[in-house]
Protein backbone atom coordinates (compact mmCIF):
# COMPACT_ATOMS: atom_id res chain seq x y z
CA UNK A 1 0.00 0.00 0.00
CA UNK A 2 1.71 3.68 -0.93
CA UNK A 3 1.77 6.18 1.29
CA UNK A 4 -0.69 9.17 1.26
CA UNK A 5 0.67 12.46 -1.07
CA UNK A 6 2.37 14.88 0.27
CA UNK A 7 3.66 12.44 3.47
CA UNK A 8 6.77 13.09 4.96
CA UNK A 9 9.27 10.87 4.77
CA UNK A 10 12.49 10.55 6.08
CA UNK A 11 14.21 9.17 3.07
CA UNK A 12 14.04 12.76 1.30
CA UNK A 13 14.03 14.51 5.00
CA UNK A 14 17.06 17.29 5.71
CA UNK A 15 17.99 17.89 9.26
CA UNK A 16 17.83 14.40 10.80
CA UNK A 17 20.44 13.68 13.47
CA UNK A 18 22.84 11.38 13.61
CA UNK A 19 22.33 8.24 15.93
CA UNK A 20 25.63 7.35 16.76
CA UNK A 21 26.40 4.79 19.98
CA UNK A 22 28.36 6.15 22.44
CA UNK A 23 29.26 2.51 22.65
CA UNK A 24 32.53 1.12 21.24
CA UNK A 25 32.14 -2.86 20.50
CA UNK A 26 35.43 -4.78 20.68
CA UNK A 27 35.12 -8.16 20.51
CA UNK A 28 39.17 -8.60 20.23
CA UNK A 29 40.49 -11.36 22.87
CA UNK A 30 42.93 -9.81 25.48
CA UNK A 31 43.16 -12.44 27.95
CA UNK A 32 46.41 -14.03 28.52
CA UNK A 33 46.59 -16.85 30.73
CA UNK A 34 50.47 -17.14 31.07
CA UNK A 35 51.93 -14.30 31.57
CA UNK A 36 49.05 -13.49 34.27
CA UNK A 37 49.89 -16.87 35.96
CA UNK A 38 53.34 -15.68 36.20
CA UNK A 39 55.27 -14.29 39.28
CA UNK A 40 56.69 -10.74 38.64
CA UNK A 41 60.34 -10.23 39.47
CA UNK A 42 62.81 -7.00 39.25
CA UNK A 43 66.21 -7.32 36.51
CA UNK A 44 68.65 -4.66 37.22
CA UNK A 45 70.58 -5.66 34.24
CA UNK A 46 69.04 -6.33 30.28
CA UNK A 47 71.19 -9.52 30.84
CA UNK A 48 69.66 -10.74 33.95
CA UNK A 49 71.32 -14.55 36.10
CA UNK A 50 69.59 -16.41 38.71
CA UNK A 51 70.81 -19.86 40.12
CA UNK A 52 69.14 -23.52 39.65
CA UNK A 53 70.09 -26.50 42.13
CA UNK A 54 69.31 -29.89 42.81
CA UNK A 55 69.70 -32.65 45.28
CA UNK A 56 72.05 -35.89 44.66
CA UNK A 57 70.12 -39.07 43.22
CA UNK A 58 69.05 -41.23 46.06
CA UNK A 59 71.25 -44.51 46.71
CA UNK A 60 71.95 -45.98 49.69
CA UNK A 61 73.23 -45.00 52.59
CA UNK A 62 75.06 -47.53 54.80
CA UNK A 63 78.05 -46.90 57.12
CA UNK A 64 80.20 -48.48 59.25
CA UNK A 65 80.42 -48.00 62.70
CA UNK A 66 83.25 -46.24 63.79
CA UNK A 67 83.87 -44.85 60.27
CA UNK A 68 85.74 -41.93 59.51
CA UNK A 69 83.52 -40.45 56.60
CA UNK A 70 84.96 -39.07 53.83
CA UNK A 71 83.30 -35.50 52.81
CA UNK A 72 80.72 -36.08 50.40
CA UNK A 73 81.19 -33.81 46.44
CA UNK A 74 80.57 -30.86 46.02
CA UNK A 75 77.96 -29.89 43.37
CA UNK A 76 77.90 -26.55 42.52
CA UNK A 77 74.52 -24.55 42.10
CA UNK A 78 73.81 -23.58 37.82
CA UNK A 79 73.89 -19.70 36.70
CA UNK A 80 71.21 -19.07 34.63
CA UNK A 81 70.39 -16.19 32.47
CA UNK A 82 68.52 -14.72 30.01
CA UNK A 83 67.65 -11.33 28.62
CA UNK A 84 65.75 -8.26 28.60
CA UNK A 85 63.53 -6.94 25.53
CA UNK A 86 61.65 -4.20 25.12
CA UNK A 87 58.06 -3.76 23.77
CA UNK A 88 56.91 -0.64 22.71
CA UNK A 89 54.10 1.17 20.90
CA UNK A 90 53.44 4.73 19.62
CA UNK A 91 50.59 6.98 19.41
CA UNK A 92 50.57 10.62 17.88
CA UNK A 93 47.40 12.72 17.63
CA UNK A 94 46.92 16.25 16.33
CA UNK A 95 46.10 19.30 18.64
CA UNK A 96 42.43 19.11 16.35
CA UNK A 97 41.74 15.41 16.72
CA UNK A 98 42.08 15.68 20.39
CA UNK A 99 39.96 18.86 20.92
CA UNK A 100 36.95 17.94 19.18
CA UNK A 101 34.13 16.12 20.24
CA UNK A 102 34.32 12.11 20.08
CA UNK A 103 31.84 9.39 20.27
CA UNK A 104 32.56 6.67 22.56
CA UNK A 105 35.94 8.40 24.05
CA UNK A 106 36.37 11.64 25.65
CA UNK A 107 39.94 11.26 24.67
CA UNK A 108 41.32 9.58 21.21
CA UNK A 109 44.81 10.20 22.35
CA UNK A 110 44.02 8.02 26.04
CA UNK A 111 41.36 5.65 24.18
CA UNK A 112 44.65 4.53 21.45
CA UNK A 113 46.89 4.35 24.83
CA UNK A 114 44.67 2.01 26.04
CA UNK A 115 44.53 0.32 22.87
CA UNK A 116 48.53 -0.47 22.59
CA UNK A 117 48.64 -1.74 26.08
CA UNK A 118 46.44 -4.27 25.18
CA UNK A 119 47.62 -5.06 22.45
CA UNK A 120 51.17 -4.83 23.95
CA UNK A 121 49.87 -7.81 26.40
CA UNK A 122 48.56 -10.14 23.96
CA UNK A 123 52.55 -9.81 21.91
CA UNK A 124 53.66 -10.64 25.18
CA UNK A 125 52.10 -13.90 25.89
CA UNK A 126 52.66 -14.65 22.03
CA UNK A 127 56.49 -13.96 22.76
CA UNK A 128 57.14 -15.64 26.18
CA UNK A 129 55.30 -18.76 25.18
CA UNK A 130 57.10 -19.17 21.55
CA UNK A 131 60.00 -21.53 20.39
CA UNK A 132 62.28 -19.27 20.39
CA UNK A 133 66.08 -18.67 21.67
CA UNK A 134 67.58 -15.77 23.81
CA UNK A 135 69.76 -13.46 21.60
CA UNK A 136 71.88 -10.47 23.22
CA UNK A 137 71.04 -7.96 20.37
CA UNK A 138 73.84 -5.67 18.61
CA UNK A 139 74.46 -1.81 18.25
CA UNK A 140 73.03 0.12 15.94
CA UNK A 141 75.87 0.06 13.84
CA UNK A 142 75.84 -4.18 13.42
CA UNK A 143 73.49 -2.91 12.13
CA UNK A 144 70.39 -3.04 14.75
CA UNK A 145 69.38 -6.15 16.55
CA UNK A 146 66.70 -5.94 18.99
CA UNK A 147 67.77 -8.28 22.31
CA UNK A 148 65.39 -10.95 23.02
CA UNK A 149 64.10 -12.98 25.78
CA UNK A 150 63.99 -16.71 25.16
CA UNK A 151 60.42 -18.56 25.14
CA UNK A 152 59.31 -21.66 26.62
CA UNK A 153 59.78 -23.53 24.10
CA UNK A 154 63.46 -22.87 24.73
CA UNK A 155 63.61 -23.96 28.27
CA UNK A 156 61.12 -26.80 29.16
CA UNK A 157 63.76 -29.41 27.82
CA UNK A 158 63.93 -32.15 30.77
CA UNK A 159 60.39 -33.63 30.48
CA UNK A 160 59.94 -32.83 26.96
CA UNK A 161 57.34 -35.54 24.56
CA UNK A 162 57.06 -34.78 20.97
CA UNK A 163 54.24 -37.20 19.27
CA UNK A 164 55.18 -36.23 15.49
CA UNK A 165 57.54 -37.40 12.95
CA UNK A 166 59.44 -37.16 10.11
CA UNK A 167 62.78 -35.32 9.24
CA UNK A 168 64.53 -33.72 10.74
CA UNK A 169 63.19 -35.65 13.91
CA UNK A 170 61.95 -33.60 16.96
CA UNK A 171 64.13 -32.95 19.54
CA UNK A 172 64.14 -31.24 22.55
CA UNK A 173 65.95 -28.23 23.53
CA UNK A 174 68.92 -27.57 26.08
CA UNK A 175 66.60 -26.00 28.94
CA UNK A 176 69.00 -23.18 29.59
CA UNK A 177 67.19 -20.67 26.87
CA UNK A 178 69.99 -21.02 24.29
CA UNK A 179 68.43 -23.15 21.66
CA UNK A 180 65.27 -24.46 20.93
CA UNK A 181 63.06 -26.80 20.20
CA UNK A 182 63.28 -29.10 16.71
CA UNK A 183 59.96 -28.83 15.37
CA UNK A 184 58.63 -32.60 13.76
CA UNK A 185 57.13 -31.88 10.17
CA UNK A 186 54.32 -34.09 10.63
CA UNK A 187 51.76 -33.16 13.84
CA UNK A 188 49.58 -35.99 15.30
CA UNK A 189 46.11 -35.86 17.19
CA UNK A 190 46.27 -35.68 21.15
CA UNK A 191 45.95 -39.02 22.61
CA UNK A 192 45.54 -39.06 26.61
CA UNK A 193 48.16 -41.32 27.16
CA UNK A 194 50.75 -38.86 25.47
CA UNK A 195 49.62 -36.47 28.30
CA UNK A 196 50.15 -38.99 31.30
CA UNK A 197 53.54 -39.93 30.04
CA UNK A 198 54.88 -36.15 30.72
CA UNK A 199 52.85 -35.80 34.12
CA UNK A 200 54.75 -38.96 35.00
CA UNK A 201 57.79 -36.95 34.06
CA UNK A 202 57.34 -34.25 35.88
CA UNK A 203 56.54 -35.71 38.83
CA UNK A 204 59.88 -38.24 38.51
CA UNK A 205 61.51 -34.52 38.36
CA UNK A 206 60.29 -33.29 41.18
CA UNK A 207 57.78 -31.02 39.52
CA UNK A 208 54.39 -30.40 40.77
CA UNK A 209 52.61 -29.00 37.73
CA UNK A 210 48.72 -27.86 38.13
CA UNK A 211 48.23 -26.39 34.81
CA UNK A 212 47.75 -27.00 31.80
CA UNK A 213 47.92 -24.56 28.67
CA UNK A 214 46.80 -25.97 25.23
CA UNK A 215 45.43 -23.91 21.69
CA UNK A 216 41.54 -24.04 21.29
CA UNK A 217 42.02 -26.93 18.47
CA UNK A 218 43.27 -29.12 21.64
CA UNK A 219 41.70 -28.17 24.28
CA UNK A 220 38.52 -29.58 22.19
CA UNK A 221 40.41 -32.50 21.51
CA UNK A 222 40.97 -32.59 25.15
CA UNK A 223 37.40 -32.34 25.87
CA UNK A 224 36.56 -35.20 23.24
CA UNK A 225 38.48 -37.87 25.12
CA UNK A 226 35.47 -40.71 25.84
CA UNK A 227 36.49 -41.29 29.31
CA UNK A 228 36.57 -37.36 30.27
CA UNK A 229 33.33 -36.66 28.85
CA UNK A 230 30.66 -36.51 31.57
CA UNK A 231 27.38 -36.90 29.04
CA UNK A 232 23.76 -35.72 29.32
CA UNK A 233 22.59 -34.93 32.67
CA UNK A 234 18.67 -34.38 32.95
CA UNK A 235 16.68 -31.86 35.47
CA UNK A 236 15.77 -32.93 39.31
CA UNK A 237 12.10 -33.87 37.73
CA UNK A 238 13.60 -35.82 34.99
CA UNK A 239 11.26 -34.71 32.64
CA UNK A 240 13.71 -33.04 30.35
CA UNK A 241 17.65 -32.65 29.55
CA UNK A 242 18.91 -29.74 31.49
CA UNK A 243 22.69 -29.61 29.96
CA UNK A 244 25.31 -31.13 27.77
CA UNK A 245 28.59 -31.38 30.12
CA UNK A 246 30.87 -32.10 27.43
CA UNK A 247 34.09 -29.60 28.31
CA UNK A 248 36.99 -30.41 30.48
CA UNK A 249 38.13 -27.92 32.56
CA UNK A 250 39.97 -29.87 35.24
CA UNK A 251 41.91 -33.16 34.62
CA UNK A 252 42.65 -35.32 37.58
CA UNK A 253 45.73 -37.28 36.91
CA UNK A 254 47.91 -39.98 39.30
CA UNK A 255 49.79 -37.23 40.35
CA UNK A 256 47.96 -34.15 40.71
CA UNK A 257 44.96 -32.44 39.49
CA UNK A 258 45.21 -29.64 36.29
CA UNK A 259 43.28 -26.99 35.46
CA UNK A 260 43.02 -26.58 31.53
CA UNK A 261 43.00 -23.43 30.20
CA UNK A 262 42.97 -22.24 26.44
CA UNK A 263 45.47 -19.95 25.43
CA UNK A 264 44.76 -17.77 22.40
CA UNK A 265 48.16 -16.35 21.74
CA UNK A 266 50.51 -19.37 21.95
CA UNK A 267 51.50 -22.27 19.04
CA UNK A 268 48.36 -24.12 18.80
CA UNK A 269 50.35 -27.07 18.25
CA UNK A 270 52.15 -27.36 21.71
CA UNK A 271 50.95 -28.22 25.15
CA UNK A 272 52.00 -27.22 28.24
CA UNK A 273 52.36 -28.45 31.59
CA UNK A 274 53.02 -25.78 33.84
CA UNK A 275 53.67 -24.86 37.77
CA UNK A 276 53.29 -20.81 38.00
CA UNK A 277 55.81 -21.21 40.97
CA UNK A 278 58.55 -21.87 39.07
CA UNK A 279 57.98 -19.07 36.15
CA UNK A 280 58.07 -15.52 36.48
CA UNK A 281 58.35 -12.34 34.00
CA UNK A 282 61.15 -10.42 35.03
CA UNK A 283 61.10 -6.67 34.45
CA UNK A 284 63.67 -4.24 34.30
CA UNK A 285 61.24 -0.71 33.43
CA UNK A 286 57.33 -2.18 33.93
CA UNK A 287 54.93 -0.37 31.86
CA UNK A 288 54.77 3.14 31.44
CA UNK A 289 53.61 5.99 29.40
CA UNK A 290 56.04 8.77 28.11
CA UNK A 291 55.17 12.04 26.24
CA UNK A 292 57.92 12.33 23.30
CA UNK A 293 59.13 15.54 22.49
CA UNK A 294 56.90 17.87 20.81
CA UNK A 295 57.53 18.67 17.47
CA UNK A 296 54.25 20.39 16.01
CA UNK A 297 50.57 20.55 16.41
CA UNK A 298 50.20 17.19 18.28
CA UNK A 299 50.88 14.84 21.31
CA UNK A 300 52.88 11.94 20.82
CA UNK A 301 52.97 9.27 23.64
CA UNK A 302 54.48 6.21 23.83
CA UNK A 303 54.24 2.90 26.20
CA UNK A 304 57.21 1.01 26.80
CA UNK A 305 57.99 -2.03 28.52
CA UNK A 306 61.56 -4.01 29.09
CA UNK A 307 61.02 -7.32 30.33
CA UNK A 308 62.52 -10.91 30.19
CA UNK A 309 61.45 -14.64 30.81
CA UNK A 310 62.60 -16.09 33.97
CA UNK A 311 62.54 -19.79 34.18
CA UNK A 312 63.28 -20.85 38.00
CA UNK A 313 63.54 -24.55 37.49
CA UNK A 314 62.94 -26.01 33.68
CA UNK A 315 61.77 -29.28 35.51
CA UNK A 316 59.40 -28.72 37.42
CA UNK A 317 57.34 -27.96 34.24
CA UNK A 318 56.40 -30.87 31.17
CA UNK A 319 56.29 -30.42 27.35
CA UNK A 320 53.89 -32.06 25.12
CA UNK A 321 54.89 -30.82 21.43
CA UNK A 322 53.41 -31.41 17.57
CA UNK A 323 50.28 -31.62 18.10
CA UNK A 324 47.62 -31.83 15.17
CA UNK A 325 45.85 -28.33 14.96
CA UNK A 326 43.32 -29.31 12.46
Amino acid sequence: MAAPTNTRETYSSVGLREDLSNIIYNISPTDTPFLSGCGRESADNTLFEWQTDALSAVAADRQVEGDDLASSAVQQPTRVTNYTQISAKAVQTSGSAEAVDWAGRRSTQAYQLAKRAKEMKRNMESMLTANIAKGAGAAAGAPAVARITAGLGAWVGTNYDSIGSGSPAPAACTGDGSDTTTDAPTQVALAEANMRTVIKECFDSGGSPDTILCGSFNKQALSALSQSVSGLRTDTAGEKPASVIAAVDVYVSDFGTFKILADRFQRARDMWFIDFDFWAVAYLRPFKTETLAKTGDSIKQMLIAEYGLMSKNEASSGFLADLSTS
